[in-house]
C-alpha cells in the first residue's frame, strides 16, 4: 500500500461520494415509502463494478493499469455505493413497525444488486472475450 495508491483511492471515494450525495438529493422526492435513491445507487454502483472490472482486467481487450482500477472500483464504487446506509434505513423502517418494507427494501436491493453487478459482469464480458473474471487483486473483492 503507497501513498499513492492511498491518493487514488482517496480521491475516487470523494467522486463516488459527491455522486452519492447528488443522487440522493434528486431522489428525494420518489422516496417516501422506500429509499429509492439508495436503491438506485447500488443498483449503478453493482452494474459499474462488474461491468468496469471485467472489460478492464489486464488479460482483457481493455486491459487498465492497476491505479486506475483502484480509482474506480474501490474509491469510486467504494465511496458511490451505500450499504451502511441501507442498513441505516433498513433498521429505521423496522423501528417504525413497517416490517414489510423494510423486508422489500432488503429483497429489492440485494436481488437487483446481485443482478446488476452480473449484468454488467455479462455485458463486459462479452467485449473481453467472455471473461470469467471481475476482480483480479484481492483488494478489488473487498469494493
Amino acid at each position: 500500500m503507497s501513498f499513492t495508491s492511498c491518493a487514488i483511492v482517496m480521491l475516487g471515494g470523494a467522486l463516488g461520494t459527491f455522486l452519492r450525495y447528488a443522487i440522493s438529493v434528486l431522489a428525494l422526492p420518489i422516496s417516501r415509502d422506500l429509499p429509492w435513491g439508495t436503491i438506485l445507487i447500488n443498483i449503478a454502483g453493482s452494474f459499474a463494478i462488474g461491468l468496469f472490472g471485467t472489460l478492464t482486467l489486464a488479460s482483457g481487450r481493455f486491459p487498465a493499469s492497476e491505479n486506475l482500477r483502484l480509482f474506480v472500483m474501490i474509491g469510486i464504487c467504494g465511496g458511490f455505493t451505500t450499504f451502511s446506509s441501507f442498513s441505516l434505513q433498513t433498521l429505521d423502517l423496522l423501528r417504525a413497525g413497517a416490517v414489510p418494507r423494510a423486508m422489500l427494501n432488503v429483497a429489492l436491493s440485494v436481488v437487483l444488486c446481485v443482478a446488476a453487478v452480473a449484468l454488467g459482469h455479462f455485458v463486459a464480458s462479452r467485449f473481453n472475450d467472455s471473461a470469467q473474471r471481475i476482480a483480479q487483486i484481492d483488494i478489488e473483492e473487498e469494493a
